[in-house]
């Protein structure tokens, strides 16, 4: 399960945490975790999603995928997470995250979703898709996200100029933009240059930074 071993590692470094502090939040003892760390001993499925509950990711869900002749896809069968599959099921491990919508971005972000996408992106924090209601970030070149895609958004990510977030400004919904620095002002640009650049306003909250898209709705 390299994924969850990559993940771990990642959020023990991102964390400044000590192996013994990742212990306690997992919990469990040092030994185990240095287990997990050094790939000697493999959890399985339902113990992984224990653990990212302990953690505090919510969003998250480890689901066994199967990979044949070069090709990802999610396999058709339903695996009992409270056994573990083969050693090669548990190497392509990935994450199912919630399709959310922009009305729910208005307040506290909801804990479910009827809707999930399956992916191998390790996320930082917890994370969330979103569908491209608009061409506000469709560009005529360079970087682009076209209406009808989803965008996967990563909340453990500090959003920094040069990225794409999620931003919230105060008694406003919810937007995609580039987040850019200008005079040392933050500022929120569109892609498409039809669209306004406007000024981060105090309160403004970024919910996330996006660091995925795909497919078509």
């Amino acid at each position: 399960m390299e994924n969850w071993i990559e993940f771990l590692s990642r959020y023990q470094r991102e964390h400044n945490l000590k192996q013994h502090q990742l212990a306690e939040r997992l919990g469990m003892t040092q030994g185990g975790v240095g287990h997990w760390l050094r790939g000697t001993r493999r959890p399985t499925l339902a113990t992984v999603n224990e653990k990212l509950e302990k953690l505090g990711l919510v969003y998250l869900e480890a689901r066994v995928m199967v990979v044949e002749r070069g090709m990802t896809r999610e396999s058709r069968g339903v695996y009992a997470v409270d056994r573990p599959g083969s050693v090669n099921d548990l190497r392509h491990a990935s994450f199912r995250f919630p399709v959310l919508r922009w009305e729910d971005l208005q307040g506290s972000l909801p804990e479910a979703s009827e809707t999930q996408e399956l992916t191998g992106y390790m996320p930082a924090g917890n994370a969330f898709w979103l569908p491209v209601e608009n061409d506000s970030m469709n560009a005529a070149s360079g970087r682009s996200v076209p209406l009808g895609v989803l965008v996967l958004v990563d909340a453990g990510i500090a959003a920094t100029p040069g990225r794409l977030v999620v931003a919230r400004q105060p008694g406003k919904p919810a937007v995609l933009r580039e987040l850019i620095e200008e005079g040392g002002q933050q500022m929120l640009r569109p892609l498409n240059t039809l669209y306004p650049t406007v000024l981060c306003e105090e309160g403004c909250e970024f919910l996330g930074v996006v660091v995925r898209m795909h497919g078509v709705l």
